[in-house]
């Protein structure tokens, strides 16, 4: 990480760095107006206008010394660092955040260094625990007079008209792996004629669309499905498509998806789009093991345990309102839409501000009978069971509250994984209240 006062450029400190070179870069301050492409990620205000895609210079890609530290990281994972470079010079930033999950903090200090020293700009390692896109941390990034954040692994999830008094670049940290081997897994698998739904996080999306026709040649039908506003193929933990999968009696499709493949690692993901889609059978390629397993889940538990804390929260005289403020994971309108059916209903209700739900930081609260948090519903779905007292999630609130009807009288009877969905309570706004 770089000192936090660092000497002017034209007088640099003996550099302690894991590469040699001097510091090349001059902010280019007369680009800062130009309008930057959503392809690039570079989150600012909505415009009328259509973006043009931003070029970086030929001075940046061809410049050895950065490419001799760029060289430093794994050649399979893509930090973008050209494009961050350029989109930092170009802005003029002077004080610079990155903000990276757990799994990619070993490379921060890396990055730091590079950054700093190729943009002449303070860089701050931000350590907070960073579960997802909804943990973009920009209320601390201009805490801490960062004009700049940069967001490694995680999607442009928070719409540009909520991150804003600070520009934000997303870097997918896209990783390339042994496609080849994928694709001779799947025709190995499925016969010809199978239609498959192959879905990832946004790491391996390139994978995902490259193998398509490759698979597509070899007799395989595939589909790359989307939930707006994410891109085709990518899931997330609370968010996932649903897929059609009509079946006959015996068992065969007639129309629809055959099965879902998951490329990633780990099952959260996984699990979302498996409970969005219940009929479905559900298979995960690891690109790290390069292990290829068909993955169950007991829906009818979760849906016995989910419906218990339901029925347990609609007798509830007192109400906890959680919301999350790990980042962006709180949704402030959600919040209101809560409160002003509890309004309407005269149950009484307290509201609380948390970063991380502990068990035990809520027994605390003896005097509440039902919590609702408005963080992550996985919470709610993965470890509600843990908790002593009821622990919806927005959903499962409004259930509880007559608002909305229980899963099983909706569609074809799944739990609805649409959080950060086009219409889900993610991204929902204050409805009409005279409250």
């Amino acid at each position: 990480m770089s000192d936090l006062h660092p000497e002017p450029a034209a007088a640099p400190r003996q550099p302690r760095r894991r590469f040699i070179g001097k510091r090349t870069a001059e902010a280019n301050k007369t680009d800062v107006a130009s309008e930057a492409s959503v392809e690039d990620a570079i989150q600012v205000a909505p415009r009328s206008r259509a973006r043009a895609a931003a070029q970086i210079p030929s001075e940046i890609l061809n410049d050895a010394e950065l490419n001799a530290a760029i060289a430093l990281l794994p050649s399979n994972y893509n930090f973008e660092l050209h494009k961050t470079v350029h989109h930092i010079r170009k802005h003029a930033a002077k004080r610079v955040a990155l903000q990276l999950p757990e799994g990619l903090l070993l490379f921060a200090c890396t990055l730091s260094d590079i950054i700093a020293r190729f943009c002449g700009c303070e860089t701050l390692i931000m350590g907070d625990v960073t579960y997802g896109a909804c943990c973009i941390d920009d209320f601390t990034a201009r805490a801490l007079g960062c004009d700049f954040l940069v967001h490694y692994a995680h999607s442009c999830l928070i719409p540009a008209d909520v991150v804003n008094g600070i520009r934000t670049l997303y870097v997918f940290v896209a990783i390339d792996i042994d496609a080849a081997h994928f694709v001779a897994t799947m025709t190995r698998n499925f016969t010809p004629g199978k239609h498959l739904a192959v879905v990832g996080t946004i790491q391996f999306n390139g994978t995902v669309h490259g193998v398509k026709a490759e698979l597509e040649t070899a007799g395989l039908k595939i589909t790359v499905p989307q939930i707006m506003p994410l891109s085709k193929g990518e899931i997330l933990g609370c968010t996932a498509p649903k897929l059609s999968a009509q079946r006959a009696k015996d068992g065969s499709t007639i129309d629809g998806v055959d099965a879902i493949v998951y490329l990633g690692d780990g099952r959260f993901h996984l699990e979302s789009v498996m409970i969005q889609n219940p009929s479905l059978p559900a298979y995960r390629y690891d690109p790290y093991s390069r292990r290829f397993t068909r993955e169950e889940y007991d829906h009818a538990e979760m849906h016995t345990l989910r419906r218990t804390a339901i029925t347990q929260a609609r007798s509830a005289k007192k109400f906890g309102l959680i919301l999350g403020t790990l980042g962006r994971q709180g949704n402030p309108d959600t919040l209101a839409n809560l409160e002003d059916r509890l309004r309407e209903l005269g149950i009484e209700y307290v509201l609380l501000l948390l970063s991380e739900i502990f068990p035990g930081k809520l027994a605390m609260f003896d005097d509440v009978d039902a919590w609702v948090q408005i963080a992550c519903p996985r919470l709610s779905i993965d470890w509600g069971y843990a908790f002593p007292r009821p622990l919806l999630s927005p959903y499962e609130a409004f259930v509880a509250l007559g608002s909305r009807k229980d899963w099983s009288e909706e569609g074809d009877g799944s739990y609805p994984m649409d959080f950060y969905g086009k219409d889900g309570l993610g991204r929902t706004r204050r409805q009409n209240s005279s409250k």
